[in-house]
This record gives C-alpha cells, structure tokens and sequence, in this order.
C-alpha cells in the first residue's frame, strides 16, 4: 500500500520525483535486498559448475575467482541499474527498474564450463559480450518481434528454465556437486540445513508483512547461515580468514579472464538475449501499470531493452554476466507505491559500493552451500511458476498443445540424457544438451509455421485419450 506520508498521490506515481533522502535512503536499499541473493546466485552455481567454488581446490586459496564473479555481479549490477534509471541518450526507460545477473542465461552458461576451470571463462564472457550487443540491437526491433514470442513460446521457455534449473537446488542442498560420492552427501544434517532455510522463508513470504515478506528468501539465508553455525559447519575462525584474505577495495578488471569468441557461446547467448528482451518488456510494462497507472510507451520500452543488452556487455568485458531486469522488484514497486526513479538509483549506488568492496564477496563465500540449497530451491521452483503462470494465458486448443509437446519432450529429454547426442560436433552438442534452445527454436517455429487450428483428429491419435475436450483454455 502507498505511504502518502512519502508525498502525495500525483509525486508518489512520477518516476522523477525525489522522496526525502531519509526516507529514499531506506527504500532504494529495500530493493537491494529484494535482489540480492538471486543476483549473486549466478556467479555461485557457474564457478561449482567450472571446478572453482565450493568443494574445490580453490577453497584453499579462499576461491578468488568465485569471489571476483561474485564481486563482478554486484557491481554490474548496480551500474546497468543506473543505465535504466538515469539513461544516457536513447539508453534507458529513466524508470524504476532495478537490474540483477539473469538466471536465464544459466542452462547456456553450464555446458559451456562445466569441468573447465577458468579456462572455460574467455569463451564465455566472449560469449556475454556478443550476446549483449546483439541484445541492444534487438532495441530497435523489439515491437516488430514480438509477435514471434507470444505466451506459448515465453511461458515454455521460462519453464524449461527452471526445470533445468531445480536440479542444482537439490544437489546444493544436499551438499554440492563435489561431495556427491562422499558418504555425508544427502545426510541428514545438509537436508536440515536447507530445510531451515526453505520454511524460514515460506513463513516469511505468507506470514510476514512488508519488508519481511519481500526479503524472506534473504532473511531465510541469514537464519540458515546462524544455524549452520551452530551445527558446526561454519566457524567464526574461518569467517575471520576469509574476511582476512579479500582485499578492503578492489578495481574491476578489463578482460581479466581473457576472451574468446565461441560459436557456441554466441549462438546461445543471442537466442537467449530474445527471452531477456521479451521478461524486460514485461517487467517495464508492470512498472508502469502498477506504479503509475498507464501503459509503457514505446520510448520506454525501447530505452530498457537496450539497458538491457549495454549492460550484459559491459558486464562481459570485465567479468560480469548478462543482466536483466528483476521481476521481485516490480512487486516491491506497487507494494510501496513509490514509482521513484531515483530511489533505484539510491539501491543501484548500494550495489556499486559493494562491487568494489571484496570483503562482501568474502563473506558470502563463507554461506554453506546446503544454506544457498534451501534459497535456490525456493527461487528456481518460483522460476517455475512463472512460467506455468505465462502459461495460464494460453488458448489450450489442440494446435498449441501439439507445438506445447514436441517442444518440451524434445528440450526436457536433451536436459535429462545429454549423452543421447554426444556424437555430434561439439558446438551443437553444447547448444543441444541445455535443452532450452531446442525446445524454443521448436516452439518458435511451429508456432509460426502450423495453422492456427488442427481438427480434433489431428491429434486425437497422438492423445492417448487425453487430448483436453476442454473449452481450451485454463482461465475460467
């Protein structure tokens, strides 16, 4: 609900409108917490994927290159924030939306590192920064394609996304990738770790009121974490030398890991980049619609995706990933009814400070993985959600659910036996076994190509009697 203690009804709906510094002040970091743990999640899950997080040689050093990523999310987080916020030219909707590292981009990102160490970076930051000048090139024609991804194709993909992404919430909650052979992986112990974590925050998220609500999934880690404490997994000596190690500041730097431009990567990156610019077209119109009352405009729309796509790129030329505006915070906007543009920018300094602060880093590395398993769980299976939820806007008629099938089969199965191509060359090998390209190019395509109605028969022997002779569609 709208605090018009803030300003009134008209300031409180004008993204240029400045609340009172001590009042913005709060604000701008409430939507810092609202994003903070899926922003660095990316980073976490990549360097266990690479070889170079939790559970891996690098722990003895203090895992530097999981803590510079982690440093990198921060940072660019914050910057392309201030991309949307304050803008530059035709950069920028110059409305409240708050960036963050993209859990889309995941699936791609694994297959392309997995087991390589920080070998494997180069090619995917190449990757990053291809990806994102493409995605601002889509600016320019976001409206004309839009057509091409309706809540079919979204919906789909934003599933499959979590889909390929549960599995890791699992394995983190039972301990991690590297002690999957090892005796205490899914003891007990791990399992009551996450478990703390995942009803901490389901209390939170129905129960609690406000901030508490917004930040349960925060709030659930920070309880996790003293919990595991308390089980003896983390110790104040070993956070001590972790603070110890990380440098007070630190400068970002350009190409750090090299870069190197993979055809894999590139391809990946650039489909995905359409799946980024369709959420952040929805995202700007949610902000406008809850916040101010009105549809976006196409100024505005056109402005973020390109934030959108300036962000992941620069983002890669210093060892970020892509960015994409975060839905969380559009649901803190028309909470708080603060439609303020520079209370974001407020939250967008926050994260810039943080991203030269590598003691930050340093601490969130010392999070036990089982304590992020019970936080990825619950984000992931939100992820999920979403995309059954884009889905309840379809017409389930028998032509959609035809294109529906072969698309999921197709992706799910890839993700779940990614040996079944494993003779292909190796850049379509990568592309395959995400399952998230194959599965959107099939549903693009059919969607584009098949006819807009099939007759009952068409699919009746394909059914196995469970052909919906609903009236087609979910709503009712």
């Amino acid at each position: 609900m709208a605090d018009n203690s803030i300003g009134t009804p008209d300031q409180l709906r004008d993204p240029n409108f400045t609340p009172p510094l001590y009042k913005a002040i709060p604000l701008g970091v409430q939507h810092v917490l609202a994003m903070f743990v899926s922003n660095v999640t990316p980073a976490i899950i990549i360097a266990g994927a690479a070889g170079f997080g939790f559970g891996s040689d690098a722990g003895a050093q203090g895992f530097p290159d999981m803590t510079y990523l982690i440093q990198m999310s921060m940072l660019f987080a914050g910057i392309a924030t201030l991309f949307q916020t304050i803008g530059m030219g035709p950069v920028g909707a110059r409305l409240p939306i708050v960036q963050g590292t993209s859990f889309a981009f995941i699936p791609i990102m694994i297959p392309l590192v997995a087991g390589k160490g920080v070998e494997a970076l180069p090619a995917l930051f190449g990757g990053v920064l291809i990806g994102g000048i493409f995605h601002t090139i889509i600016g320019t024609i976001i409206g004309k394609v839009r057509f091409a991804l309706p809540p079919l194709v979204t919906g789909l993909i934003v599933t499959m996304i979590g889909l390929a992404l549960v599995k890791v919430g699992i394995q983190y909650a039972a301990g991690g990738v590297p002690a999957i052979d090892k005796p205490e992986y899914g003891s007990l112990m791990n399992w009551s770790v996450a478990l703390v974590v995942i009803l901490v925050t389901l209390a939170l998220k129905f129960f609690g009121k406000g901030m508490m609500s917004v930040s349960a999934v925060v709030i659930g880690i920070i309880v996790g974490y003293f919990y595991s404490m308390a089980l003896g997994m983390v110790t104040l000596d070993g956070i001590a030398t972790s603070w110890s190690r990380a440098a007070t500041i630190a400068m970002p730097i350009p190409f750090k890991y090299g870069i190197e431009f993979s055809f894999a990567a590139i391809i990946g990156f650039c489909l995905m980049a359409f799946v980024s610019a369709v959420e952040t077209v929805g995202d700007v119109s949610g902000i406008t619609k809850g916040g101010a009352g009105r549809e976006a405009t196409d100024a505005e729309i056109t402005g973020a995706t390109y934030a959108d796509g300036l962000g992941s790129a620069v983002a890669g030329i210093f060892g970020g990933f892509p960015n994409t505006s975060f839905s969380q915070n559009v649901g803190l906007i028309a909470m708080t009814g603060v439609m303020s543009r520079h209370v974001v920018t407020i939250g967008a300094f926050v994260l810039i400070l943080c991203g030269f602060v590598p003691k930050v880093g340093a601490l969130i590395r010392t999070i036990p993985i089982e304590v992020l398993g019970g936080g990825v769980i619950v984000m992931f299976g939100m992820v999920v959600a979403a995309g059954i939820s884009m889905l309840s806007d379809v017409n389930w008629n028998r032509r959609n659910m035809v294109i529906f099938a072969i698309a999921l089969s197709v992706g799910l199965g890839l993700q779940l036996d990614p040996k079944a191509v494993q003779y292909l060359p190796d850049t379509l090998r990568i592309l395959m076994t995400s399952g998230l390209l194959p599965a959107a190019v099939i549903a693009i395509v059919l969607n584009l190509l098949l006819p807009e109605e099939l007759s009952n028969e068409s699919t009746e022997e394909v059914s196995g009697g469970m052909s919906g002779h609903g009236a087609g569609s979910l709503k009712g």
